[in-house]
């Protein structure tokens, strides 16, 4: 069992670049007039060894950077240049499938890019390095220790407000995208990097600053215009994701029974937030009572903002909640309530789950994002009601169920955290997830009891507020608590993680029963499934070392309970087994008896079923309740499992639990088993119209009862079910004399939403031509034609457009045709109405759109989509409301899918989203083009999608727009992934096979920044006198580690990449791990410079370098290195590949070649040797290359020297007789081959495959035999700085190929074998590729 951590007063250093940030301030001046955001950030940083911090930076200008005081050397590389997809093959992107790949690769290598420190500072004096030179034996000064914490201010100020921090009129405000914060301060921003803060805002006098912790003071200053200076203090280590700041002329609304709440809005919501808030400050102290713990900071603040301004309608900081204006309503507005309370309690929950209590790894965010869930609950349960609560959690566990089949939605899973790069918050796997994971709390409460899980969340809150505080949570410390505090035995921990946490599927269980009379028992058969395939459940279980599920014993732990409800009571038992055999038969005993009564024969003209002609009930219902004690059966009536439960009981059983069980659980169950039923009977109505009009029902479920009664309505009833809602609708609503709806009167809100849901119920109704009955239309007409809301204090705004919608699900036949012109009269009468007196958040507006629109594609061969696009295309105006307008653009679109199909639709999602100004209309259109994909699959549509459109898309997948706004470019991920035919998901994406991409190829760009000056620090070992030649050997090579993934510099599109590995043996490896790598860039004077150091070097390294497609300088030479051949991407131009078989440092008097160098050209690349002047590694000259291009291009170069002078006749002999095995291998697989196809001489297709063998080998000799004539005049190519040469003859006359030139030197004493292949894609039309193997089968021995 896992031990908790001790107490500890921080959490351990990172993984990033091994700094720890103890502490940061931000000071920062904003000009709303001018747009402008300038300022500083000191950190206390504790400096690593090597001397280098590394800190995230986006969209800012960094004007210098001070150490202690002193500037110092730094580097800035922005990741987000803007691609230029210009360049972007439309060939290559010719189906869904290779689209969908490209769109991994760049998602996939953005999130990796952006994981990687981009500032680079040197934090060493030259009195620090000689000091560290000095250092024996590793021992270090007390005085060196202290200045180990550096004070790094950086001055600054942010070039773009795009993301991060935004500028709406005179309103700043922040939003805590995934790995946003870096984009208006620089920080680390790492969700495991937590300090505390000191923040400073000047704005005008006249704008409120609000930030988080506590408000210290304001300072007034004396300028003209004067200024204001907020001065916040945050005393809890926090994130940078959690610091926030809001900017404008907000009022101020202190709570009126606790002051540590503020409320504040825009003048014009004040009502609405007064009425809004009045409910919060019990939550407040309900959620303190309850943990037994004072609100962790020192004040909260809430602040409402205009929709169109925030990415999502909640964005969370330290203290503050930044959410939209949208969900506040006034004293009129009903439907609104429920939800914005439920929004605020969770906001205020966060803060103590995920801000205050922060999860230690990201395995552990599914336990703080659900126990913040799980207050929400609590919050739901006393202020809503145990039936709110109860029948919310069912249908999240039944949405659960039906998604929770991939690792997506597995809670603690590091293969799927590691995938998922954060965006499993994101979308509906994100709410699946976060549904999942107050569920799985839950089970564990009910296995515990309430009182004890309410102890484990006091004692975790009593932890972080210690004199030691430990404010990070782990999983296996949560098992340990439940272990502990929660009295759960470790066998069943043991069993209930990695099922429930660790890995993902939901029970499915399918239950019948039998009774038997003579022994008085139920014999209750059980077939348990998954929700997920079995062979990939029980893969994630065996790779969990915590599970003991490895012997095929697929289940879930612990015993789900029965309930039987008998003519004498209700029993509990508890005897299901949820592991073990799938198919299971359990023996409940009853407790009821029944006296022996005679069987009545039917009576005469009854129907063969036992029902009589007026009677309503079937006898054999009746005698199914009479010939046995049993009421209903119930299984997991209490939810103690998240499990989908399909139970097959009789009819009227079904009937005496929706009437007589008062779990509004058991009566939506029952709702759905008669829904189901093939048969309907006139008592299946009857007891759904009975349970509609039952006012004390719970009003949710009684709409579930209208719905189904409208689905049962049909010709074999006689439309009972229509009668039956029209009958109860006009019992309350309608004037008996007058035959009319009466005023409008809300004030009983249960009979108010069941009203309301009354008029869609009945749309719904389809008689047997699949058309609305004309009673349905004309029912719909009148509500909508005679609503009166005069006298009625509420707003009937949601009550009108729920009659409007209605209208929008009415299917048009022959005898209702002519009533459609007046309901569109209706229509047009409201839109004229909320165009003058517009209605709460534009609702009435959004209803009639989207109605119009669905009356367009049902009528789509009556009405031309023009006349439908220029109804609905002026209110997209920008000066409409947000939500109009957003509105508008789907039904656009969801026309244009519908006419021209899904290739239209999407280039009309990419115009409007590079129209939207709004980061939240973004995502909005993103979400609704993904749904329309998923309708687009369900259909099976034969449809192509035109190339030039998934280039289009992939483009805006790539551009400034998508990575300012992080859910649009996943949805837009999502949208590739689904067109493809794949889940909309990360996981699972195979990155091995994805196609590197030319604009995110990953490079050591900032692993080597700073190598010069670690030289400086820790100079690399002399190598030996008697091999002078070793420092002139080096490979000129950019190193990249193992384990930081680095960022091409190549910031054009328009590059070649050339990839070479570099793959040691065993010895030289060994004799080579305290190499050290030197990597000098030359730069433009517009960009910093700065050297770094690569401390961790492995056998293998890679080099990827863009050179730009005009004329550069690359020197490659090699030393004490065995290289293989590796693929690399390469520019739609050229490739080339070496791969040199074998290569060893020569001795003294050997000539192989110190100096090797390739190139291709099949472009417009001119290769020139390496200058004289070594302190000059690079050199640009091109006189065609623009401005931009000239500013990013550079060459890296890398020397590595050997660091002993020992013979390499080690080395050789190894390769000698690793030759010699190959061999001995080589001889024998041909000996079995041809044993093998002993049998097939006579075979036809073996001996084609043999011919084309053959005349394979056949042109191999041809081509060598060509080699070989080039080989004379290489020698003469050594020293010149350009030769061209054909190689037009080598390729044959298959393919025609266009190269300028190819210049290869070699100093070698043997050379066996030299091939250049030709490659080029089918169906491209890019040039072709080269391919150069260059193999040494003899060295000559030292």
């Amino acid at each position: 069992m896992a031990k908790p951590r001790k107490a500890k007063p921080e959490d351990p250093k990172p993984a990033n670049s091994g700094a720890v940030v103890r502490h940061q301030k931000l000071c920062l001046s904003i000009d709303t007039n001018l747009r402008r955001i300038y300022g500083y950030t000191e950190l206390e940083i504790e400096v690593p060894d090597i001397g280098i911090v590394g800190l995230h930076a986006e969209n800012l200008g960094i004007e210098s950077v001070l150490v202690d005081g002193d500037p110092t050397e730094f580097e800035y590389y922005p990741h987000n240049q803007g691609a230029d997809s210009e360049n972007r093959c439309a060939s290559a992107l010719s189906s869904p499938i290779s689209a969908a790949d490209a769109a991994a690769a760049a998602y996939i290598s953005a999130l990796e890019m952006e994981l990687i420190p981009n500032l680079l500072i040197n934090c060493c004096t030259k009195m620090q390095i000689e000091q560290i030179n000095t250092e024996t034996n590793g021992v270090q000064s007390s005085a060196e220790v202290k200045q180990n914490v550096k004070s790094v201010r950086v001055n600054y100020w942010v070039e773009k407000m795009e993301t991060g921090i935004h500028f709406e009129d005179n309103v700043v405000h922040t939003d805590n995208q995934i790995r946003r914060a870096r984009c208006w301060f620089p920080c680390i921003d790492d969700n495991n990097q937590r300090c505390c803060y000191d923040l400073e805002f000047t704005v005008a006098h006249n704008l409120v600053a609000v930030s988080n912790g506590s408000l210290l003071y304001q300072v007034l200053s004396k300028d003209d215009p004067p200024c204001k200076t907020y001065v916040y203090r945050l005393d809890v280590p926090v994130t940078a994701q959690w610091i926030s700041l809001a900017v404008g002329p907000f009022e101020i609304l202190p709570d009126q029974h606790n002051a540590l709440i503020s409320h504040m809005c825009l003048q014009p919501n004040l009502p609405k937030l007064r009425n809004t808030v009045e409910f919060f400050h019990s939550a407040f102290s309900d959620y303190e009572q309850y943990l037994d713990a004072k609100f962790p900071f020192g004040s909260y603040k809430q602040v409402f903002l205009a929709p169109e301004m925030a990415i999502s309608s909640s964005t969370f900081g330290a203290s503050l909640s930044i959410l939209s204006s949208q969900v506040l309503f006034d004293e009129k507005v009903i439907d609104q309530t429920i939800d914005t309370c439920i929004k605020l309690a969770f906001a205020l929950a966060r803060q103590w789950f995920g801000v205050y209590i922060t999860p230690e790894a990201p395995n552990d965010e599914w336990l703080l994002d659900g126990l913040a869930g799980f207050l929400t609950d609590l919050f739901i349960k006393k202020f809503l009601g145990n039936n709110e609560a109860r029948y919310r959690r069912y249908k999240a566990n039944c949405a659960v169920c039906k998604a929770d089949d991939s690792g997506t939605t597995a809670l603690s899973s590091s293969l799927a955290c590691k995938d998922l790069y954060g965006t499993h918050s994101i979308g509906l796997h994100g709410k699946i997830r976060s549904w999942k994971s107050v569920a799985t709390l839950q089970m564990l409460e009910k296995q515990m009891g309430p009182d004890f899980f309410k102890k484990i969340l006091q004692a975790i809150i009593s932890r972080a507020q210690s004199a030691c505080p430990v404010r990070s949570l782990s999983t296996k410390e949560f098992r340990h608590f439940a272990n502990k505090i929660g009295n759960l035995e470790r066998p069943f921990l043991k069993e209930f993680f990695p099922r429930w946490v660790g890995s993902y599927g939901c029970p499915v269980l399918r239950m019948g029963f039998s009774y038997n009379k003579r022994k008085n028992i139920i014999e209750l058969a059980v077939l348990r499934e998954c929700t997920a395939t079995l062979d990939s459940s029980v893969s994630i279980l065996n790779a969990n070392p915590d599970s003991d599920n490895r012997d095929g014993d697929f289940g879930w732990p612990g015993v789900m309970t029965v309930r039987v409800y008998e003519l004498d009571g209700m029993s509990d038992h508890p005897d299901l087994p949820m592991a073990g055999d799938a198919w299971q038969l359990l023996e409940i005993a009853c407790h009821s008896k029944l006296a022996a009564r005679r069987y009545q024969k039917p009576k005469k003209g009854s129907k063969p079923d036992g029902s009589d002609d007026n009677g309503d009930m079937p006898t054999v219902d009746m005698r199914s309740s009479v010939e046995s004690p049993l009421l209903w059966i119930r299984a997991d009536p209490e939810m103690e499992y998240l499990a989908e439960i399909h139970f097959n009981q009789p009819v009227q059983m079904w009937i005496n639990q929706l009437e007589k069980d008062e779990d509004v659980v058991a009566q939506s169950q029952a709702i759905a088993a008669l829904e189901s039923l093939p048969e309907l009977s006139l008592s299946v109505v009857k007891a759904l119209n009975n349970f509609l009009t039952d006012s004390k029902a719970f009003w949710r479920v009684r709409i579930e009862a209208a719905f189904a009664l409208a689905s049962t309505s049909s010709e074999e009833t006689d439309l009972a079910g229509l009668q039956h809602l029209v009958k109860f609708y006009k019992s309350l609503r309608f004037d008996a004399d007058t035959g009319l709806p009466k005023p409008n009167d809300f004030r009983d809100f249960p009979e108010y939403f069941v009203l309301e849901a009354i008029p869609r119920a009945i749309a719904t109704v389809r008689a047997a031509d699949r058309k609305s009955p004309r009673e349905a239309v004309e029912f719909v007409l009148k509500l909508l034609k005679y609503n009166d809301n005069n006298g009625n204090p509420y707003s009937d705004v949601f009550w009108l457009a729920a009659l409007v919608q209605s209208v929008g699900e009415l299917e048009f036949g022959q005898q209702s045709i002519f009533f459609l012109s007046s309901l569109l009269k209706r229509i047009d009468r409201l839109l004229q109405f909320d165009r003058l007196m517009p209605s709460y958040n534009g609702i009435l507006t959004i209803s009639c759109i989207r109605t119009l629109a669905q009356i367009a594609l049902k009528l789509s061969g009556f009405i031309h989509l023009d006349h439908v696009f220029e109804l609905i295309k002026p209110f997209r105006d920008f000066k409409t409301i947000w939500q109009v307008h957003i509105e508008a653009s789907r039904a656009l679109l969801d026309l244009e899918f519908h006419y021209n199909g899904i290739d239209a639709a999407l280039l009309l999602l990419i115009k409007y989203i590079e129209e939207e100004p709004s980061l939240r209309g973004q995502v909005k259109l993103g979400v609704h083009a993904m749904r329309l994909c998923q309708i687009r699959v369900v259909s099976v549509s034969n449809e192509d999608i035109k190339a030039t459109t998934l280039v289009a898309l992939l483009r805006l997948l790539e551009s400034r727009t998508a990575f300012n706004n992080v859910f649009l470019r996943h949805y837009l991920f999502c949208i590739f992934q689904i067109l493809a035919g794949r889940s909309p998901t990360l996981h699972g994406v195979p990155k091995d096979k994805l196609p590197r991409m030319d604009d995110v190829e990953i490079c050591n760009e900032q692993k080597n920044n700073f190598a010069a000056l670690v030289t400086e620090i820790r100079p690399p070992p002399q190598p030996p006198v008697d091999n002078p030649n070793l420092l002139h050997d080096n490979l000129v090579i950019s190193e990249v580690s193992k384990e930081v993934d680095t960022v091409s510099n190549s910031h054009e599109r328009k590059t070649a990449v050339v990839k070479i590995r570099v793959k040691q043996s065993a010895t030289t490896s060994k004799a080579e791990e305290a190499d050290n790598g030197t990597v000098e860039r030359s730069q433009d004077g517009e960009r910093s410079q700065g050297r770094y150091h690569d401390v961790d070097r492995g056998a293998t390294s890679s080099v990827s370098v863009d050179a730009p497609q005009k004329n550069s300088v690359e020197a490659v030479s090699i030393s004490n290195q065995n290289i293989e051949e590796v693929n690399s991407f390469h520019d739609h131009g050229s490739r080339i590949t070496a791969s040199i078989g074998s290569a060893k440092i020569a001795s003294e008097g050997d000539n192989f070649g110190k100096e090797l160098q390739c190139t291709a050209d099949s472009g417009n690349v001119s290769v020139h040797p390496q200058p004289d002047d070594p302190s000059s590694p690079s050199i640009i000259q091109d006189n065609y290359i623009d401005a931009e291009a000239r500013k990013y291009a550079s060459l890296q170069t890398l020397s590595v020297s050997r660091q002993d002078g020992c013979s390499l006749g080690t080395v050789d002999s190894q390769f000698q007789g690793k030759e010699r095995k190959k061999k001995k291998k080589k001889d024998k697989e041909k000996k079995r081959k041809r044993e093998e196809h002993k049998g097939d001489q006579d075979d036809p297709e073996y001996l084609e495959r043999k011919r084309l063998k053959k005349e394979k080998k056949q042109k191999e000799k041809e081509m060598a035999k060509l080699l070989s004539e080039v080989k004379a005049p290489l020698t003469e190519l050594i020293g010149k700085k350009e030769e061209t040469t054909s190689l037009t003859e080598l390729a044959g006359k298959k393919e025609e190929l266009d190269i300028n030139s190819a210049t290869v030197q070699l100093k070698a004493s043997e050379l066996s074998k030299v091939e250049i292949r030709t490659e080029s894609r089918e169906g491209t039309t890019s040039a072709p590729k080269f391919r150069i193997k260059i193999k040494n089968k003899t060295l000559n021995k030292l």
